[in-house]
């Protein structure tokens, strides 16, 4: 893998996708098209005069949207790869939880639960865990495990601000992560905290919907740690991540 210079992620975010067609917008110099070339080359794509595109065997926003979900150049077969399951290693779990700080009987919710690393470290550390997950094979492992969990799609729960914490490893792709972070803060009661497991595209991607979450992030007085390179190695997957901590104001004095 190779990082991807800012200025070349910023003339990719704003590509056209159609299909399996990326179109690249505005003039670009002989420079900087040859390190756009160069990238789309390294992920599939492949220059095609008569569709004045470059076209890819998957689908062009799919190429497109592990590009910036990892700013960096990688192999078709981890384009192909990166939207699947990837469970929280162990150790991330438990630095995940310790940042939480939580506390013997305080109520934690884990959105988007998959097999249950978090909760389970969660519960090692005295917390009540309660999950989600729209998998149904994920659900009945939920269960194996003993813990309460309720079937469904995450984004489609009605909020409930009354969970001490939330710790939770969303969903990366196509900025998956920021829409189930927005909606697990309306979980949160006042004074309680959340850390989520997020994409590393939120230090560089300059999106509005990226640029609004880094604001609430600023807003909450938030933090945000790049976790170590490969830390999801184990689970199958290379994507760069960060550990986003946000503290809800309220609660008592």
């Amino acid at each position: 893998m190779s990082r991807i210079a800012p200025h070349i992620l910023s003339i990719l975010e704003r590509a056209d996708t159609d299909g399996a067609a990326l179109r690249l917008t505005g003039q670009l110099d002989r420079k900087n098209y040859a390190a756009v070339n160069a990238v789309l080359e390294a992920v599939g794509g492949k220059w095609n005069k008569k569709a004045k595109a470059h076209l890819f065997e998957c689908d062009a926003d799919d190429a497109l949207e592990q590009i910036l979900l990892t700013g960096e150049v990688v192999t078709k077969k981890s384009i192909q790869q990166e939207f699947g399951f990837f469970p929280t290693p162990d150790n991330i779990a438990h630095e995940a939880v310790a940042a939480a700080d939580i506390e013997p009987g305080m109520l934690v919710l884990e959105p988007s639960a998959g097999h249950g690393a978090l909760a389970e470290a969660v519960r090692a550390a005295g917390g009540k865990v309660e999950c989600v997950e729209v998998l149904m094979e994920n659900v009945a492992e939920l269960e194996r495990r003993c813990l309460h969990v309720t079937a469904g799609d995450f984004l489609e729960q009605p909020p409930r601000a009354i969970y001490d914490r939330v710790v939770m490893n969303p969903p990366f792709a196509k900025q998956a992560d920021i829409k189930h972070v927005l909606h697990a803060l309306k979980f949160v009661k006042p004074g309680g905290r959340l850390v989520a497991i997020m994409s590393n595209g939120l230090t560089f991607r300059s999106d509005r919907r990226t640029a609004e979450f880094n604001a609430t992030v600023e807003s909450l007085g938030g933090s945000v740690a790049r976790l170590p390179d490969g830390s999801f190695k184990a689970s199958g997957t290379m994507v760069s991540t960060i550990m986003v901590v946000l503290d809800v104001p309220g609660g008592a004095a």
